[in-house]
């Protein structure tokens, strides 16, 4: 029989972009997701289960009628801005739903869990490339919420037979090269697609937040991740649990920064299209370089990024912004109407 395995959040966009990497792999995905900021469309290669984390009873008889070998743990809330302006939200819904998800876990008898957590743990780096034993401080809500989970897992570990493994990853970027899945988010806060909406003309301006940054022009800079590389890492942190290896987390990234003038170049040379530019002020928290040291997850999960480049990260979104993104953006639009 193939191997289910649960994957809360998985119609957002990492989490169906990993559904697709474990359908790939030979297991069975289940994604569980409210679809508050999911959607449906982009669950294409498994089961799905509309559900939040909060309904126990729905959570307990999804685990029990599946009885998935472990979890992968998308579902979250993950707007810095909007954890500043309500953190109440972010520890209620990432924090306590988490908290669910571990109880629910235990009382199942469901002993490995990959936790998506996130470089936002470091808040401003004390040193540029970030190793997994850089200090956590952690400067919004949301942060903090991936922070506390992780010391939850740490804790449930402890005491319990659950092993765990938390990514830390970087900027997600891209879409799936083959144009099934990729980036739709309401609202949008990344920078790729937002050049991407200013190239499309769908944007008057992209927005340069902050150009006094201490780097090398002025602007910030982060190492992209192709959605597809952290799917990937995904499927091999779950086979390394599975296969009896170790609770630990790790740092899923390229190890190469990009600034944001950088984007601004390659978007234009990628689209073709003259993209019109402003600046605006810094956003409070923005730290001035976020970049990994992906050392430990290429050793331990033999993992490494197939696409690396930026550009190449980029043409994939604007292939996929071109064409599928459409009818997900229509969806959106009738569910919300």
């Amino acid at each position: 029989m193939t191997t289910s395995i649960l994957v809360t959040g998985g119609a957002g966009y990492i989490g169906s972009h990993t559904c697709k990497a474990l359908r790939q792999a030979g297991f069975a995905p289940i994604a569980y997701d409210n679809l508050s900021r999911g959607n449906a469309e982009a669950v294409k290669w498994g089961e799905l289960v509309v559900g939040d984390l909060a309904d126990r009873a729905l959570l307990r008889a999804t685990l029990e009628r599946h009885r998935p070998a472990a979890v992968v743990h998308f579902a979250a809330f993950a707007y810095v801005g909007e954890s500043n302006e309500n953190p109440a939200l972010y520890y209620r819904n990432n924090v306590g739903g988490t908290a669910e998800l571990l109880t629910a876990m235990g009382d199942c008898d469901i002993r490995h869990i990959v936790f998506s957590s996130s470089c936002a743990v470091y808040g401003v780096p004390r040193a540029v490339p970030i190793v997994e034993q850089s200090p956590f401080e952690p400067v919004s809500p949301y942060g903090a919420s991936k922070m506390i989970c992780e010391r939850m897992l740490q804790d449930c570990a402890a005491a319990s037979p659950l092993t765990y493994m938390a990514l830390r990853y970087f900027n997600a970027a891209g879409a799936d090269p083959a144009g099934d899945i990729g980036e739709c988010h309401v609202p949008e806060t990344h920078a790729i697609p937002l050049l991407l909406d200013a190239a499309a003309g769908d944007a008057a301006a992209f927005t340069v937040f902050g150009d006094d940054y201490p780097t090398r022009d002025g602007t910030c800079i982060r190492d992209y991740v192709h959605v597809t590389d952290l799917a990937d890492a995904h499927a091999r942190a779950l086979r390394d649990l599975l296969e009896g290896g170790g609770s630990g987390a790790m740092n899923v990234g390229t190890g190469r920064g990009w600034s944001v003038r950088d984007l601004v170049d390659i978007a234009r040379k990628v689209t073709g299209r003259e993209i019109p530019v402003r600046v605006g002020p810094r956003r409070p928290g923005d730290p001035p370089a976020l970049v990994s040291d992906p050392a430990l997850a290429q050793a331990r999960l033999r993992w490494s990024p197939h696409y690396a480049d930026v550009a190449v990260q980029m043409a994939h979104a604007w292939a996929w912004r071109q064409g599928g993104r459409g009818a997900f953006k229509r969806a959106w639009a009738a569910t919300s109407a």
